[in-house]
């Protein structure tokens, strides 16, 4: 059961869970930024945001997906998207750009430009990290 806090107004998992405390936009994080960008992202928007027990939360820098914990953070940056997922092992494979070890997990980075670049091979990877939780 989500608790939504009287301040921001964001979903959280539970009462007292710890985040960025701030109302944002989530339209503030796209602008100034491609199109094709704002694309990319409604496209995993749409997919993810309706697995059972998915919040979604903007902060200032980026959009976090929570299960019971954080499982995606997707990073808006000039050109390109940083993904963020977390998974049980490595991934040095491409096109994981980078994973590394973050405590009894891996955090991993996925750079996409354009919807394109949305395959159903990323699904894939975010799903590991949202059945991890």
């Amino acid at each position: 059961m989500s608790w939504t806090c009287p301040d921001c107004d964001r979903e959280l998992p539970w009462k007292d869970y710890r985040h960025y405390c701030a109302r944002v936009s989530l339209n503030s994080l796209f602008e100034g930024r491609s199109p094709e960008l704002l694309l990319a992202f409604d496209k995993i928007l749409a997919e993810v945001a309706d697995w059972p027990d998915v919040l979604v939360g903007v902060t200032p820098n980026c959009i976090v997906f929570t299960r019971r914990v954080g499982f995606l953070i997707i990073r808006p940056m000039k050109k390109e998207l940083d993904i963020k997922f977390y998974s049980a092992v490595a991934h040095p494979e491409k096109p994981v750009i980078k994973s590394v070890a973050s405590g009894k997990k891996f955090e991993n980075h996925i750079r996409i430009t354009s919807a394109d670049d949305v395959r159903p091979g990323l699904f894939v990877y975010i799903r590991e990290a949202y059945e991890l939780q």
